[in-house]
């Protein structure tokens, strides 16, 4: 779960597709992630073949929610329990790639996989979150903490917590795993044939999101799929042989557009991983030099008054985002 302390040592983790693959990249796993903004079958089948959904939404708790699906205790493949605060999001992607089957993985992953192999749940999280270099590599994404607002006297606000799941096919049914429950969860068996598990996935995720109310934009949804730009230069490469220039230059421009969106992604990341305090001191003094600091600290105020009546409004407390 994130939006809680960082006392851990992991830090929150953003839901995007160029934050997840770079993980991934970091582990050594050939796999890449896009954003779902659909679960129609011709949407999904852009991405195909996909090999599980990450889920994230605003955790609440409701011991009374009827949950879906069953516990399956005796599940033989890898799940491992979250047993830090902020450290979900590579929880998920664990809990993900340790059950697919033949996936090629970094030494230093397939080490820890293989290390935690017969361990109960609580122990291979333990196991997992106590690795310093698997920590360093989910953190490297996250924005510098460069100012502690700790000992200041300021008062505390409530953090809305959001949680990553997964869901992902296994043994001919589709399991939700999250690191906060007892045991993975049996959703049901699936049909190899037509969509295969995706329409069953579908179903229970569709279910899910219908939980919130209309127009709730409290979750995003993450395809975790093969890489398509080997399979398109293969593509590319038979077509310029055969002498299909049509094919060719559609294909290029598919391909255009998976290197420009890694190049996107790679300059986000860039900018996360970049310490804004000094620009922001920079620019500080040079509105204070202008005279024109309190002009800009009046019109701050202004916006965040605004803000807090606008939640008001909605019936919502004042809360940090995450």
């Amino acid at each position: 779960m994130s939006g809680e302390d960082d006392s851990s040592g992991w830090q929150l983790t953003e839901s995007d597709p160029g934050v997840f693959t770079e993980l991934l990249k970091t582990l050594g796993v050939p796999l890449v992630v896009d954003d779902l903004y659909s679960l129609d079958a011709a949407s999904l089948a852009a991405f195909q073949p996909i090999h599980a959904f990450v889920f994230l939404f605003k955790w609440v708790s409701s011991p009374s929610e009827s949950m879906q699906g069953q516990f399956d205790v005796d599940f033989p493949g890898f799940f491992a329990h979250q047993v830090v605060n902020n450290a979900c999001a590579t929880l998920a992607v664990m809990n993900a790639i340790g059950n697919i089957p033949g996936l090629p993985m970094g030494t230093q992953l397939a080490d820890l996989v293989s290390f935690t192999t017969g361990m109960d749940p609580q122990t291979r999280g333990m196991a997992i979150t106590s690795s310093d270099w698997l920590r360093e590599a989910h953190n490297s994404l996250s924005p510098p903490s460069a100012i502690s607002l700790e000992g200041l006297g300021l008062p505390k606000t409530a953090e809305e917590a959001y949680h990553f799941i997964v869901y992902l096919p296994f043994m001919g049914c589709v399991y939700e795993l999250d690191g906060l429950k007892q045991s993975p969860v049996r959703h049901g068996a699936f049909q190899e044939q037509g969509e295969g598990w995706l329409a069953k996935a579908r179903e229970v995720i569709e279910a899910r999101i219908a939980t919130y109310p209309p127009g709730s934009l409290e979750f995003s949804l993450l395809a975790l799929h093969e890489d398509p730009i080997p399979n398109l230069e293969r593509q590319l490469s038979a077509a310029q042989a055969a002498g299909n220039n049509a094919a060719a230059e559609e294909i290029l421009i598919e391909l255009s557009n998976e290197n420009n969106k890694r190049e996107r992604w790679a300059f986000e990341n860039s900018l996360r991983r970049h310490n804004y305090v000094g620009l922001i001191h920079a620019l500080l003094k040079a509105l204070a030099k202008g005279g024109k600091l309190d002009a800009a600290k009046d019109a701050a105020k202004k916006t965040m008054q605004e803000r807090i009546a606008k939640r008001k409004e909605k019936g919502e407390s004042s809360m940090d985002e995450d």
